[in-house]
């Protein structure tokens, strides 16, 4: 590697000294190769530091849910935590709605994260965290809301947009295939059979007799 670098400055500086047009003589036997290899090495490290940088970035993307409970969140007792990340699992983010409140990173997550663990100092259960959270914001905020008649379209709402979708498949497939069964099924009058055979044979008359 000392060489290669050695090579490299050497052949550098008679670049400048000799000028861009000037011949490069002078360089000793084998330093065009080795600057050579030493630019190829250079390029192979800058673009293998590029990756690395490209893999880092898209792992902390992927990894940041795990990293959305701030240390300072946390609680010192690692059972009452334990049971702290168990109810937030739970808890559905009010403005990301497809995320539990441990995963997310708003923060409105942040503050039922907080809300979990007071109520959780203060000597609640579990059932009864999940009771006080409710009572605040509905049973919306539950990732699983309990089956009643306002919250089923909760519930109901994935399976009736699949539904509707299937059904509208059906109604247009069906529709089409009506459309090409009736174009299939044309019958021409005797007006239009007498003007088709007229152009037909126009068109027979114009080729002429076949030899």
């Amino acid at each position: 590697m000392k060489k290669c670098l050695f090579s490299l400055i050497f052949f550098c500086s008679l670049k400048r000294r000799a000028g861009a047009s000037a011949p490069l003589a002078y360089a000793p036997r084998g330093a065009g190769r080795r600057s050579a290899a030493c630019l190829a090495g250079l390029g192979f490290f800058s673009s293998l530091k590029r990756r690395s940088l490209v893999g880092i970035t898209t792992l902390a993307l992927l990894s940041a849910p795990a990293f959305a409970v701030m240390p300072d969140e946390k609680l010192a007792d690692p059972a009452m935590e334990a049971r702290a990340r168990e109810i937030s699992k739970e808890l559905r983010c009010l403005v990301c709605q497809n995320q539990s409140i441990d995963d997310s990173n708003a923060d409105l997550a942040r503050d039922l994260r907080v809300l979990v663990r007071e109520r959780l100092v203060a000597g609640d259960s579990n059932d009864q965290v999940l009771a006080y959270v409710t009572d605040r914001y509905g049973d919306f905020v539950l990732l699983r809301p309990p089956l009643k008649s306002y919250t089923l379209v909760l519930w109901a709402g994935p399976f009736a947009v699949l539904l509707v979708a299937g059904l509208g498949t059906a109604v247009y497939l069906r529709r089409r295939r009506q459309e090409v069964e009736a174009s299939a099924g044309t019958v021409l009058s005797d007006e239009e059979e007498a003007r088709l055979q007229a152009l037909l044979d126009g068109t027979a008359e114009k080729r002429g007799p076949v030899a």
